[in-house]
């Protein structure tokens, strides 16, 4: 089955540079743009007109709208609509799960607190079973030029970013884009060294050279899939966090990953993906990942 490229959006300017964004990847990778708003009817007395029919006809033609914008830019982009009626979080979740990938705006970027993730935001990504983009009011297709890397960061065993790194691998494909893998790393605790961790850390010659190979590692196959990419192997001691807000100016595209798994409080995303969404200034992606 082929997934379509869906945004959701509310008419507010974070959700059309999303579904701007939406509509030039559609077009990349040759696929569906579906747009969707979640509502649900809220009766406002003041306002005669405003029952629920006047309400639902208020989205559906907001919705038309912004579908006239993006197929006068794209001409031969396919395009539908749909109206969500119910809860925000759980309509956008469902529609993520029929998704090649959902978009979303921000609510902007702010001079002390960054990234500005609404809640419904961030419970869609917390509890989305696809990836789901993040994009901020004013970004442009000027940010994707030539030039501009898919920045994505890699933790642990290859299998634990494999995910992750298909998707980025895959949208630099669909962009003629490089891509940059990012794996930081820190001196571990004392107690944490074991006679095994120091047998595979004198074979690689030490710290660094063990994350190299471990990057290495978990490229390889998707060097070998899209021979095309260019791929650069970013290594550096620090916060994965931190490290990966250091390239931002390089990026067109940030890529993290969020564990899938529930936990006893309920999904999360996970401190790495809830610091890039908060700093960045660039669109983000968070692919979850078992």
């Amino acid at each position: 089955m082929t997934r379509p490229i869906t945004a959701g959006v509310d008419g507010t300017e974070e959700s059309l540079a999303a579904l701007a964004w939406a509509a030039r990847e559609a077009v990349r990778r040759g696929l569906l743009l579906r747009v969707v708003q979640a509502w649900r009817f809220q009766p406002y007395e003041a306002i005669d007109a405003a029952d629920q029919d006047t309400q639902a006809g208020w989205v559906r033609d907001g919705l038309a709208e912004a579908a006239r914008t993006v197929t006068s830019r794209h001409a031969g982009l396919e395009v539908s609509t749909e109206v969500l009626e119910g809860d925000p979080v759980e309509t956008l979740v469902a529609a993520a799960a029929e998704a090649e990938l959902l978009v979303l705006g921000s609510r902007g970027h702010g001079p002390v607190v960054g990234f500005l993730l609404g809640s419904v935001g961030q419970q869609v990504i917390a509890e989305a079973t696809r990836p789901v983009v993040l994009v901020r009011a004013g970004d442009e297709a000027a940010g994707e030029a030539a030039g501009r890397e898919i920045v994505v960061g890699h933790q642990g065993e290859p299998e634990d970013s494999a995910e992750t790194l298909r998707f980025a691998f895959e949208t630099a494909a669909a962009r003629g884009a490089a891509v940059r893998a990012v794996r930081a790393w820190t001196l571990p605790p004392v107690f944490a060294y074991s006679p095994g961790s120091m047998k595979l850390l004198d074979e690689a010659g030490g710290l660094e050279p063990y994350e190299k190979k471990a990057l290495a590692a978990a490229l390889q196959p998707w060097r070998e899939r899209f021979p095309d990419v260019p791929v650069v192997e970013h290594i550096e001691m620090g916060s994965a966090g931190q490290v990966l807000l250091s390239v931002v100016a390089r990026a067109q595209l940030m890529v993290v990953g969020r564990r899938a798994r529930r936990t006893a409080v309920g999904a999360r995303i996970g401190s790495v993906a809830h610091g890039v969404l908060h700093h960045a200034d660039c669109p983000v992606a968070v692919v979850p990942h078992a």
